[in-house]
């Protein structure tokens, strides 16, 4: 028997940092490390491994924001272009570095609701 997951639900309370099984423990601990299991549902979320999915998608995130950033600061400042060289590299790392954390939460809901787990070798 396969119980129904839903995956909109997953995904927003995995973009809290919630278990995405009852929406009340912590997903991650610290920066990036995933909780092995709820405490307080016992669902074993260490068993849905991210891998690379999240750098993937917060790197295409970032590649697609980085033109109208550079736009955006130049149209504004009028920086020299080492100047603007680093204020965006400085803004781009700091919006990698949350959203990252973000995307991470997300995807392991998206793969708790599919069920997607590691079902080992």
């Amino acid at each position: 028997m396969t119980e129904e997951r839903d995956s909109r639900t997953a995904v927003l309370r995995g973009l809290a940092n919630r278990c995405p099984n009852c929406g009340e423990g912590k997903l991650l601990e610290g920066y990036l490390t995933l909780t092995a299991e709820c405490e307080h549902c016992g669902a074993p979320l260490g068993r849905y491994p991210a891998a690379d999915g999240p750098a993937f998608f917060t790197m295409t995130a970032m590649l697609l924001l980085l033109i109208p950033v550079i736009g955006f600061i130049w149209g504004i400042w009028r920086l020299s272009p080492a100047m603007l060289l680093i204020v965006t590299s400085v803004i781009m790392t700091v919006l990698t570095l949350i959203l990252l954390r973000l995307i991470k939460g997300a995807f392991i809901g998206w793969l708790w609701a599919q069920n997607e787990q590691d079902r080992g070798s």
